[in-house]
């Protein structure tokens, strides 16, 4: 049986991501303020974001993915560049079906229309799956 693990960035009063969510801001308007542990200091918080990126596979709701609503932006690959820290199958939670999309290093993003236990079926059967709601500014810079 594999081990299923939650990871997830909030502040003490409970906010994960700011308002108004767009490309611009990936996290919602001022809320990378959240998150900046992981950018200001990546040395220092090593050990972290490599537990945070160890798993063998991810679960991520569309919001994570992407800012767009509605149809399918299909020249957008996420907000992590070329090469996602993830390195392993990542299932997106979305309502509007489409094609994986694989990236460098390791990372395919499959798009799964029929809820969160059809995709932590598959993240099971593809290794260790962990449902997350990290940041989406956690992009390469």
């Amino acid at each position: 049986m594999s081990k299923v693990t939650c990871d997830i960035g909030m502040s003490v009063d409970g906010f994960v991501a700011g308002p108004h969510q767009s490309r611009q801001d990936p996290l919602g308007v001022g809320a990378e303020r959240l998150h900046r542990w992981m950018f200001e200091q990546p040395d220092a918080n090593a050990e972290a974001i490599a537990k945070i990126t160890a798993a063998g596979a991810f679960i991520m709701g569309r919001n994570m993915f992407g800012a767009d609503r509605g149809e399918w932006d299909l020249d957008w690959t996420g907000w992590w560049g070329e090469e996602p820290p993830y390195h392993a199958p990542v299932f997106v939670l979305a309502h509007r079906p489409r094609a994986s999309v694989p990236m460098k290093g390791g990372t395919t993003f499959h798009f799964v229309t029929d809820g969160i236990e059809a995709a932590l079926t598959r993240a099971r059967e593809g290794g260790v799956a962990t449902a997350t709601r990290r940041s989406p500014a956690a992009r390469t810079r």
